[in-house]
């Protein structure tokens, strides 16, 4: 007699424990005799088989209840943790087939068994045939694998890409290791044919068919120009300097000969005829001993304002009948085009005298409302000082100043604007605190305070202005503007142009615009990358700092 069977006083079953039947001892330590167990209630059954599974969460040592063992031959899932323990042998059904109690057991731990439920199709496409069911639970190697997805896929794709087994989009090329190449956003420039010759008049008629906006030719180099900011080779050959007096020389009359022997450079306007006419303005110089020409192509057509896309507020620009306005910026990027459309609209819109001194001529203007006289360096006047002081004599009301060049020019410019006439002028500086700053600089340090009270009585607006190539080609003007408004003119006459930037920020109600602002509006326009408005801007983390705004 087991001592731990008589002590739990467990009910037990045949074959299941192999206790049912034994002797127990009664605790007067009296013995009987074996005798027929008698059946268990339901209420009792159910109380063992809630024992049963409860035990069943945890590792059952061997003298535990074997129940477990009579629930293996059921198909489960058996969970991680029951992968790594040893798998349990079943026992027969037909060793407890004898018990009806133990057969209620079975039945009613069967019942719950999961349902498999139904298979559903998939698509059209690729059909998944249907597994064999399972009709021995006892006996899982018997079940038929689901057919396998590759078969299937390549047999469907035989029908759709003969020849394909997997598509040529799904396939890697395993040298190819960098699947974050970044998309350009800048289309490719096209392909352009070459000049066959060299000759002048194929090279000016080319950078006016492509629209250049420059041709260079320079000794050891070929011909090469500018478009939307971008240099490309005209030609093959190289150029000689035999070959660079033969292209040049014959673009200068002998008074022009003259002056670049003396002077070693000369500015002069040219205009080209035939089937593509344009007007150029050239600069002749000499490097390394020998000559060179840069030529810079006019457009015949002035543009206007709209067509620039311009800010509104240069409009107003032309409705003033006095004053000081600068446009200033870096060398080609159109300050001399942005003063035609401003002139071009006060030609169009009222009666003056419009007076433009210029080295060389670059727009012509046909007079409409206004009278315009233009007048050209070294052709019709001999220096920029002479020329502006004899303005005072013509009777004006614009005068436009091609380029402020020295002291004598700045002061000139100054002193007309002091009597009542509306000066337009261009700098070759990047701000308006800049260009304010040029300005005093040029005079000495005992006149400054004195050209600062006058500077900020005059001036009108400054504009600070570059073209930015575009991602997609061409190229758009951004700009800097400052009014003159009281703020700004107390901080020119006390010195105090570095704060000049602040001012311009904060006072968008009267049309002023910092330069990163421009920027940004092309990038939300989506025609130039972020990192292309940070290149070009004076501060580049004001461009994250209105983006994100």
């Amino acid at each position: 007699m087991d001592n731990n069977t008589a002590q739990n006083g467990t009910i037990q079953y045949p074959d299941l424990t192999q206790s049912v039947g034994s002797v127990t001892t009664p605790s007067d330590g009296t013995s009987t005799s074996p005798t027929q167990p008698t059946p268990p209630s339901e209420e009792k059954i159910l109380q063992d088989l809630a024992s049963q599974i409860q035990a069943m969460n945890t590792p059952a040592p061997e003298n535990e209840s074997k129940v477990v063992d009579a629930l293996s031959g059921i198909p489960t899932t058996p969970t991680p943790a029951d992968v790594s323990q040893a798998p349990v042998t079943p026992i027969p059904t037909q060793d407890i087939k004898d018990d009806p109690a133990a057969q209620q057991l079975v039945q009613s731990v069967e019942s719950v068994a999961p349902t498999p439920l139904p298979q559903q199709p998939v698509d059209n496409l690729i059909n998944i045939q249907e597994a064999t069911p399972i009709n021995d639970p006892n006996d899982l190697n018997k079940q038929q694998p689901v057919t396998e997805l590759k078969g299937v896929v390549e047999n469907k794709l035989q029908d759709i890409i003969p020849g394909e087994k997997i598509p040529k989009a799904l396939k890697r090329d395993p040298k190819d290791v960098n699947l974050a190449k970044p998309i350009a956003t800048q289309e490719q420039a096209p392909v352009m044919p070459k000049v066959s010759t060299l000759k002048i008049d194929e090279l000016l008629k080319y950078a006016i068919q492509y629209n250049a906006s420059d041709l260079h030719l320079t000794v050891g180099y070929p011909p090469i120009v500018r478009i939307d900011g971008e240099l490309r080779e005209v030609s093959d050959s190289i150029i000689t300097p035999q070959e660079a007096e033969e292209l040049i020389l014959p673009l200068l009359s002998d008074e022009k000969k003259e002056l670049l022997e003396v002077n070693k450079e000369i500015d002069f306007a040219h205009f080209h005829e035939g089937e593509y006419t344009g007007r150029f303005r050239i600069n002749v110089y000499h490097t390394m001993k020998n000559l060179a020409a840069a030529f810079r192509l006019i457009p015949s057509k002035i543009r206007s304002i709209e067509e620039l896309m311009l800010p509104p507020i240069y409009h107003q620009f032309s409705q003033l009948k006095q004053g000081f306005i600068l446009i200033t910026g870096p060398t080609g990027h159109g300050k001399s085009t942005t003063l035609a459309a401003i002139l071009e609209e006060i030609n169009q819109s009222r009666f003056t005298h419009i007076i433009t001194i210029e080295d060389p001529i670059e727009y012509v203007f046909d007079g409409k409302k206004s009278l315009i006289d233009q007048r050209e360096m070294n052709e019709d006047t001999h220096s920029w000082p002479i020329a502006l002081r004899s303005a005072l004599r013509q009777d004006p009301d614009v005068i436009l100043v091609g380029e402020m060049r020295d002291y004598e020019t700045i002061a000139s410019a100054i002193t007309l604007a002091e009597t009542g006439h509306l000066v337009f002028a261009t700098l070759h500086t990047n701000s308006a605190a800049q260009t304010v700053d040029r300005i005093i600089d040029v005079f000495p340090e005992n006149q400054q305070a004195q050209i600062r009270l006058q500077l900020s009585n005059i001036l009108e607006a400054i504009v600070a202005q570059r073209l930015i190539p575009l991602d997609k080609g061409g190229r758009r003007a951004v700009t800097e503007i400052m009014i003159a408004n009281p703020a700004i003119r107390n901080l020119i006459r006390e010195a105090k142009t570095h704060q000049i930037d602040n001012v311009i920020r904060t006072s968008s109600d009267i049309g002023m615009i910092p330069l990163e602002k421009s920027l940004v509006s092309l990038v939300r326009e989506g025609v130039i990358s972020v990192q292309k408005a940070q290149e070009y801007a004076v501060f580049p983390e004001e461009v994250l700092r209105l983006l994100k705004s």
